[in-house]
């Protein structure tokens, strides 16, 4: 019960203080999940982070399932996803009920552009804390550093071109190298 109630508690401090999304989310849940409590390895959040954000649905709710999936099975992934879910969803119900006008007052005007720079810290600081733990191979580092410069010129040019194709592109480049490379030996399984 104690692994349960640490899972919501956890994850509720992770959705009541964070502002931004999945992707400012990602930095606070590494440092709760992986450093701090150990609940996860920090590969096992890269690959989560990647399927959570190739999945339906927000990326901090689909980590959060699969870190509390991964400590107490079913009933963990649901008081995870409760967790990082309630906050979020009272502080805007209450907003909503008593501010009709919420975003016109001017000292939350002034909270909110700060926040915007909070937020992007957090998110660069996922990505740095990600690239830093990256196997050290050229090739992932390839695709990362092509894909960026290409989301970087159809920002600028603005290209109508979709990130969805650009991860496409991404993901059959990186399978058809391991096909021709031939699959790595698996750790731990049976040989045959």
């Amino acid at each position: 019960m104690n692994i349960l109630l640490d899972l919501f508690l956890t994850f509720a401090k992770i959705g009541l203080f964070t502002f931004g999304g999945g992707y400012a989310m990602i930095s606070m849940i590494e440092n709760n999940c992986v450093e701090r409590k150990q609940w996860i390895t920090h590969d096992e959040m890269m690959n989560v982070t990647v399927i959570a954000e190739s999945t339906p649905g927000p990326i901090a709710i689909n980590c959060a399932t699969f870190t509390g999936y991964k400590r107490a099975g079913f009933i963990g992934a649901l008081v995870a996803t409760l967790g990082i879910v309630v906050p979020s969803f009272v502080v805007i119900y209450l907003i909503s009920m008593f501010l009709d006008n919420f975003l016109e007052l001017t000292i939350i005007a002034n909270a909110f552009k700060g926040i915007k720079i909070a937020v992007g810290i957090l998110i660069l600081d996922a990505a740095i804390t990600m690239i830093k733990k990256m196997h050290k191979k050229i090739l992932p580092r390839a695709i990362m550093l092509c894909s960026c410069v290409v989301m970087l010129c159809v920002n600028i040019f603005a290209w109508n071109f979709s990130s969805i194709s650009l991860m496409l592109i991404a993901a059959a480049v990186s399978l058809t190298i391991f096909i021709l490379n031939g699959a790595p030996e698996q750790k731990g399984g049976a040989k045959k």
